[in-house]
């Protein structure tokens, strides 16, 4: 009988690992099963666009690959999908850029946040206090304001914002930084 108890409790070992990975990558729990979030950091940030870029459509659709967000994302080979209107676009203007001074707390895969608090108007972390584009809040609906870990990018062709990247999902918003 030990034998039998040892053989079973041997093979749910085995089992239990192959349940977890799976629980881990679906999309419910922000795995990464289709190619974005899951815990990815992008290397870098948008490459700026060149020409003159355009306006981003009425309703934008973000989703390009079936299992994707429809929300701006990136994906795990670091390609930022719906960053592509340019420096013209009217949505990110803003008549008074950095007017709360410029972030200096570090960008990139190096420099990963732990929201704190807050919502899409005026959330925070290690207290720094940002606010999310209105053209944005639409995607960031998922995100969990008192524990998502963010990476910030700066925007090359929008001055005055950022792109706060969210870990778990793998999208992102335009953000400005209100200061700490």
């Amino acid at each position: 009988m030990k034998t039998l108890a040892a053989i079973f409790a041997f093979c749910l070992s085995l089992f239990v690992p192959v349940l977890t990975h799976a629980e881990a990558s679906s999309p419910q729990h922000g795995g990464a099963p289709h190619g974005v979030g899951g815990g990815h950091i992008p290397a870098h940030g948008p490459a700026p666009v060149r020409g003159n870029g355009h306006q981003a459509p009425e309703h934008a659709t973000f989703s390009d690959k079936a299992g994707h967000p429809e929300a701006p994302h990136v994906h795990t080979n670091d390609k930022w999908i719906g960053h592509d209107t340019g420096r013209n676009d009217p949505h990110y203007h803003l008549d008074h850029p950095w007017e709360h001074g410029r972030f200096t707390g570090g960008f990139g895969r190096g420099h990963v946040w732990h929201l704190a608090g807050g919502g899409p108007g005026r959330f925070w972390f290690n207290n720094w206090f940002w606010m999310v584009s209105p053209v944005d809040i639409a995607y960031c609906d998922g995100w969990l304001w008192d524990s998502d870990d963010i990476v910030i990018y700066e925007d090359p062709d929008h001055d005055g914002w950022y792109l706060a990247y969210n870990v778990r999902l793998g999208t992102y918003v335009h953000v400005e930084y209100l200061g700490s």
